[in-house]
């Protein structure tokens, strides 16, 4: 039996991601990527970038909330949904977010 590598993380139980924070972050990753490479200047650039950048916290998180996630992608959509060279990579994400479900119902006080 081989020894554990100095700095390798010993744990009881190797923990499996749950698939859809995997898609989440894939398609996280590839529209950030799109975006990095479009060149024109776009106007709300920097409000898709702060919503990736949620997005991406959400993901490290292990359990992004349903209603954050749905605000965050309605303002990507807002923000580049003009751009035929960004349909797809945003039309991921969307199939990504629509696979944590609706978010629970608002309390009424």
């Amino acid at each position: 039996m081989r020894s554990k590598t100095v700095g390798q993380r010993s744990s009881g139980a190797s923990r499996q991601e749950d698939p859809r924070v995997s898609a989440l972050r894939d398609a996280a990753v590839r529209l950030r990527a799109e975006l990095d490479a479009h060149q024109p200047e776009l106007r709300d650039r920097g409000v898709a970038e702060d919503q990736l950048d949620a997005v991406r916290a959400m993901v490290r998180s292990g359990a992004p909330e349903v209603r954050a996630l749905r605000t965050s992608l309605l303002l990507l959509t807002a923000a580049l949904g003009s751009l035929s060279t960004l349909a797809e990579p945003l039309g991921e994400l969307r199939r990504a977010v629509e696979l944590f479900g609706e978010p629970a119902p608002r309390r009424r006080e």
